[in-house]
């Protein structure tokens, strides 16, 4: 850490330190900034900056991120260069220059990775594992990394949570508890939460082709690989897409899934009715939501173009990382739900540790299978046969979508519309999306969940 404080000397306004000399080149020397660059750690062949061999059967694993690694990123957070303000209100283009100057004083006096690190080891049961898929042109093992909290009750339901974008596996933690172990009358739920591939702590894909269908094989495969073949599902966002790819190409073993995100493009009849005014209030409301996120979704277009782009500058800057995963985080949260520095820091630590090219690549993986058409949504997704439901909160893009839209891409058998709530339920508003994740699998008639409940 003498680089670090010799570097806040030098940059700093007060003090002027001489950090020309030898001692400076050997310390660079040691961090290993001369040899290998920065992103070069032990574990070369997944490109991470921490141990594991990811095996190919579950194994036990605790978060032990790469000292070298932390360091750096503490340096590369004090040698922030800031942009200029120009005079606009707060928040218009993104994020001012006030809020990366708090982020970054936050994170070099008061942010603690290590603590960070031991409260997540704490709070999740973590493993490893690398799964490979069966008849399939993806010919690389994918490296997972996931959290397996199992119910003592011996009827309980094997569930799948997925997370989305900017989120991590750490959307899962207000979850674990009510659901492995709830009260009298309630299913209980055996939780596989895994970081998406990319993400966390589950390593970049080294080949293109992690789209839907190959990233549900994936989750599929996890599943399997976990001795639960048959399972049920809950999701949002790149998750929620998942979760459409897994029920309906292999119904054999989801029993039913429960989105916060399901999306459908409107037709051309759907389009002229609301021209004349004829579409219902719920469709209104939909429509306009979808419309709107079209003309704002610049950030999906570049990342379904050209991502590197952008990448590369994030991949070195962890305040500008940070930067792009809070705008994010912002614009889709329950306003009432107040993010703490930390918490900012850590979800972006989510996608700074693995590097943020695999997750943002994953919308040109979207984008290439159909799922996104330019601004507006495409219609690739294959039918889900098993019993769906959707629940729905109004700081989502896609709020009020009728259970009859639902219905022409699944077996939409549950609708719940709230009156709060946005992008994260599972973090912002954990008590009603437990409430519906019991609702709807709780209820055998219209969740197919006899097999464990009768």
């Amino acid at each position: 850490m003498r680089v670090l404080r010799c570097c806040l000397l030098l940059f700093g306004a007060l003090t002027i330190v001489d950090c020309s000399g030898g001692d400076v080149a050997s310390l660079i020397q040691e961090l290993g900034l001369a040899s290998d660059g920065y992103g070069n750690f032990s574990n070369l062949n997944s490109g991470v900056p921490f141990d594991t061999n990811f095996p190919s059967t579950p194994t036990a694993w605790n978060i032990s991120i790469n000292k070298k690694f932390i360091a750096i990123t503490k340096l590369k957070v004090a040698l922030t260069r800031y942009h200029v303000d120009i005079d606009l209100p707060p928040w218009t283009e993104g994020p001012p220059r006030s809020n990366i100057t708090e982020f970054r004083d936050y994170w070099l006096n008061k942010y603690d990775w290590y603590a960070v690190e031991k409260q997540l080891n704490e709070k999740y049961k973590q493993f490893v594992t690398s799964v490979s898929l069966p008849d399939s042109n993806y010919t690389d093992p994918v490296a997972l990394h996931f959290v397996h909290h199992r119910s003592s009750h011996a009827n309980a339901i094997p569930l799948l949570f997925m997370h989305g974008t900017p989120g991590s596996f750490m959307e899962v933690g207000a979850l674990l508890q009510p659901l492995t172990d709830p009260p009298p009358g309630q299913p209980a739920f055996h939780v596989v939460a895994p970081s998406m591939p990319g993400y966390g702590f589950s390593p970049a894909p080294k080949i293109p082709g992690m789209d839907p269908t190959h990233a549900a094989a994936t989750m599929n495969e996890l599943m399997k690989q976990l001795g639960y073949d048959k399972y049920v599902i809950q999701a949002g966002d790149w998750g929620g897409i998942v979760l459409r790819y897994i029920g309906g190409l292999h119904s054999e073993n989801v029993v039913s899934a429960l989105a916060n995100f399901f999306i459908v493009a409107p037709n051309a009849t759907d389009e002229a009715r609301l021209a004349a005014n004829q579409t219902t209030p719920d469709e209104t409301t939909y429509m306009k939501g979808i419309k709107k996120y079209g003309e704002n979704s610049g950030y999906r277009l570049l990342m379904s173009e050209t991502p590197l782009q952008v990448v590369i500058g994030m991949t070195d800057s962890p305040l500008g990382n940070l930067a792009f995963v809070w705008t994010t985080m912002k614009s889709l949260s329950d306003p009432n739900y107040i993010w703490t520095l930390e918490e900012i820091i850590t979800w972006s630590m989510m996608y700074w540790i693995p590097g943020p090219y695999a997750s943002m690549r994953h919308y040109r993986e979207m984008a290439i299978h159909g799922v996104f058409a330019g601004t507006t949504l495409g219609n690739v997704y294959p039918f889900v046969p098993v019993p769906v439901g959707v629940t729905e909160w109004p700081g989502d893009f896609w709020y009020d979508l009728p259970l009859d839209w639902a219905q022409r891409y699944a077996n939409a058998t549950f609708r719940e519309v709230h009156d709060v709530g946005a992008h994260f339920p599972a973090v912002q508003n954990s008590d009603l999306l437990v409430g519906d994740i019991r609702k709807f699998f709780g209820n055998t008639s219209l969740s197919d969940t006899g097999r464990w409940l009768n």
